[in-house]
């Protein structure tokens, strides 16, 4: 395919848990010369992998039909791994497949290509098809072009996602290969430059955010700032001391010790209580 040939068919890939609703969409895509099906992923994790691994060859989906509902990495969360995975401006033209309206609401209302509604019938499917293909191709011209794709509508989707949910895992890239880390999992966290570092389990991992982005997904239950730079698990904190002018010296459970400004001590206290 030569690059930016918006006639060649748009590779797409389908992410759905359920073998019966992969092989429906699989046999409706199959009717219709303008895709060519490039990958079947299990789950959100699956899709993931899946995608970072074609990054930018052939094969790399241009069109992802996601299911939303999916046990251990749903939908949205996928597309958030995806969007640390790939980046943003890279993130295939997304078709959203739930059986639940207010996800499909909130899907449209973000301008997502489409949205499909279990059960759906063929005409539906078609529009929703016509709108990923006419988004997949806008975006394939784009990058032709070497002008900046009009990214806006995900951009718009990922930060209601991240806005609207509690963090549940973190996607991290190390040494060419997709590691999934699970926020509970997580001591404590702390600002590297353009990254926040995961200490989780004695092992550190980076991931290319700002500390306040993450913060702003994180269950406030259980994770409370004591530094502008540093975020904690709550469980894991073994002791506070009192230092001076009511800062604190937590000690985490791994024999860190971080010491807390006065600005975030009162949470401290308050969550420990």
């Amino acid at each position: 395919m030569a690059p930016g040939d918006v006639t060649a068919p748009v590779r797409v890939a389908i992410v759905d848990d359920e073998p019966d609703a992969r092989e429906r969409l699989r046999a409706l895509l199959e009717r219709r010369p303008e895709v060519r099906v490039v990958a079947e992923c299990v789950d959100g994790a699956d899709a993931v992998r899946a995608l970072a691994e074609r990054a930018g060859g052939d094969d790399a989906p241009e069109l992802l039909f996601l299911d939303v509902q999916m046990p251990e990495l749903d939908g949205f969360a996928a597309l958030e791994g995806l969007a640390d995975a790939l980046g943003t401006s890279a993130l295939p033209a997304v078709v959203f497949v739930t059986a639940f309206d207010a996800y499909a609401l909130q899907a449209f209302d973000v301008s997502a290509a489409d949205y499909l509604l279990k059960p759906y019938d063929r005409e539906r499917f078609a529009r929703a098809l016509d709108r990923g293909v006419a988004r997949a191709r806008a975006a394939r011209a784009a990058r032709a072009a070497q002008t900046e794709r009009g990214d806006g509508d995900m951009r718009a989707l990922l930060a209601l996602v991240r806005r609207e949910r509690a963090a549940e895992r973190f996607v991290v890239r190390r040494g060419g290969r997709i590691y999934f880390v699970r926020a509970a999992d997580v001591d404590w966290l702390d600002a590297e430059g353009n990254y926040v570092r995961l200490h989780a389990g004695g092992a550190a991992h980076l991931v290319r955010d700002t500390l306040g982005a993450v913060e702003s997904r994180l269950d406030p239950e259980r994770f409370v700032r004591v530094h502008r730079s540093a975020i904690v698990n709550i469980d894991r904190v073994a002791s506070l001391e009192p230092y001076f002018h009511g800062e604190y010296v937590v000690t985490m459970r791994d024999g860190t010790k971080l010491t807390s400004s006065r600005t975030y001590s009162a949470r401290l206290r308050a969550l420990l209580k």
